[in-house]
Formats: structure tokens, sequence, C-alpha cells
């Protein structure tokens, strides 16, 4: 069988940050990169994506987010493998049930990117995936528990997975009458939007929930025309579509970057979320926003936006009922976590 046009694209991803940086007519800064880091964390980033930086300069805000930088392997007070409590939220083989009413599914430790602040990027994906054994462990999970009204798909990238696969699940789900919503947080269909082609839609199409779709952009550059199609096509198989972002360091602190951000996803169908405060995971500390500084762009954000356009700057701390909001109030990252 010949591979899926999205498949091929896979596999001819970037995977050395020596030709990423000949691509972008940036050898120069090839002194620039940390094999260490590149060995800990492997680079690799779809060619699609590579084309919407920009030829030529070093401090592109796409750029930024993959190459692998001597940064990283610094050690920083704080920073540390599990920045948001995954191990302590394990309710089952790949199965994390940190709030009330959804369960979240790693579904596949892969992805077609490897962003360098991933907050996941030293999970034990080989021991913790919930597709090992035909989901049948978190199904389990999710079965024995009637107040799990919503399964969340991540990863990794639960996209990663072949289209059957995604349906493997699914078809289990449909006999578990107190799962009400399907929800899918994704980075493949803005990095390598060929992943939406005519089997996903059809798939979604198909459930008999609704389903959102939360993608994963956190600069206006990442959108192109064939990030919108797979937008429009998202849209015209019943899922609703948000955004979250990271604030990041040299990528998006900015407030013109942030409005940008809003209205180029809105152009193509897509709401802001969350814009997420750094999970502080080891190998990311060069991408921190510090507090204040977030809490003034939120603000500038507010006073130049219709509501609508504002996400909602949260932070993650392991423990917590749900996403704390940063408010200027008692945002502190040391408060007790909840009970």
């Amino acid at each position: 069988m010949q591979p899926r046009r999205w498949q091929q694209a896979w596999r001819e991803a970037v995977r050395d940050p020596r030709e990423l940086l000949a691509l972008l007519g940036l050898r120069e800064l090839a002194q620039d990169v940390s094999d260490a880091a590149a060995a800990q964390f492997p680079l690799r980033v779809p060619r699609a994506f590579v084309a919407r930086m920009r030829h030529g300069d070093p401090s592109d805000p796409l750029l930024r987010q993959v190459l692998p930088l001597d940064a990283e392997m610094r050690p920083v007070p704080g920073f540390g493998l599990d920045a948001v409590g995954d191990g302590a939220a394990k309710a089952g083989q790949g199965v994390i049930h940190k709030y009330q009413g959804r369960a979240l599914l790693v579904a596949t430790g892969s992805c077609a990117v490897h962003c360098r602040y991933c907050f996941r990027r030293h999970f034990p994906y080989a021991e913790e995936t919930a597709a090992a054994g035909g989901w049948a462990a978190a199904l389990d999970v999710i079965a024995g528990d009637p107040s799990i009204e919503e399964v969340l798909l991540s990863g990794g990238d639960p996209l990663s997975l072949a289209t059957p696969k995604l349906a493997e699940l699914t078809d289990a789900l449909r006999a578990i009458p107190h799962v009400r919503r399907l929800r899918i947080h994704t980075r493949l269909p803005i990095v390598l939007p060929e992943r939406v082609d005519a089997e996903l839609t059809q798939w979604l199409r198909s459930l008999p929930w609704p389903v959102v779709v939360v993608v994963h952009a956190n600069h206006a550059n990442e959108f192109d025309t064939d990030v919108d199609t797979a937008m429009q096509a998202l849209r015209d198989a019943g899922a609703v579509l948000l955004n979250q972002a990271v604030l990041l360091r040299g990528v998006n602190d900015s407030a013109d970057a942030l409005v940008a951000l809003s209205e180029r996803g809105l152009a193509a169908g897509v709401l802001p979320y969350y814009l997420h405060q750094l999970d502080r995971v080891a190998g990311a500390a060069h991408f921190e926003v510090d507090d204040a500084t977030a809490l003034s762009l939120h603000a500038s954000l507010v006073a130049r936006q219709s509501g609508y356009l504002v996400p909602r700057l949260v932070r993650e701390v392991a423990g917590d009922a749900s996403k704390r909001a940063l408010t200027g109030v008692d945002h502190g990252r040391n408060r007790p976590p909840v009970a």
C-alpha cells in the first residue's frame, strides 16, 4: 500500500538542525546548535512548516520554537521533568484524570514537530500510552467512572495515529453511555495540514458526540492557505475549533504578536481558548515570560480586542482542580494545591 500524502510528508520532515539552518540561509547559526539537546529531544519539523519561516532571519518565531540550543541543557531551579503533575494524576494505562468530568488519554508519544518547550518532552511514553493493547486499559477506566462525560485525546499528538486506530477507540466509546463529548488536542493541522484528509473528516462526521478540536498555534505566521483549508475541512466535518497558545519569550511576547495570532486564527475559523504561562519543564526556561509581563500583555489584549478574541491567561498547577487563571491577585505558583 502506498503511504498517504500526510504520512509521506511526515517521513520527509527535517531532522538535522544544520540542514534546517541551511534551508533558511542561516548556516552561521550552526555554532549555536546544541548536539546534546538534540540528542536528548531530537529535532523534527515538517518541511511545510519550515517554508513558513523567514529566510535569513535568525529571530524567526517559528524557528525559535524548534531549534535545539545550549540553553536547554542548563539546570534551572524550579524546572523539572514533570511540570504539571501528570504522574500523580495517572488513573490507568495512558489515562490522566485531573479534572472533574473529563479524562485525558495520552494516545501516543509521536508528534510531527518537536517543540522545544513541550511540557511532555520527558514523559515516559514507552510505558504510558493509552492506545497500547487496543485501548483496553483506558476504556476500563472510562467505563468504570460514570462521572467522566468528556474524553480528551492528547499526546504526543493523537492525529499521529492512523484514522482506523482512532476509529477503534471511538467505536468502543460508543458503548459507554456516560461519554457525551470528545475533545482532540492536536498540533498536526497547523504543522502538517495534509493530515486533515478525507478519511479523517469522514471519521469525524461519523461520531455521535459533539467534537471539539483544540489546535496549537503560537504565532500568526503558522497559518497559511494550506492550514486555512485544513481548518475549513475540520469545520465542515462538524468540529468546533479552538486554539491554545503558550506565551513564549522571543516568539509571541508582544501585544502585537498576540493580537495578530487571534485575528489570523479567526480568519481561519479558529477562536482563541487559552494563553498558557510556560509549564516549567526542564529544558524550557529560556522561553519563560514573567507573570507581571504576562498580565500586562493580557491587559493590552483586553483593551484592544473584542472579548471573543481574548484567550484566557492561565497556568496549570499540579493538584489544582482546574487551570488557574492569572489575574494579578494570588496567582503564585507555590500556593498549596487543591485537594
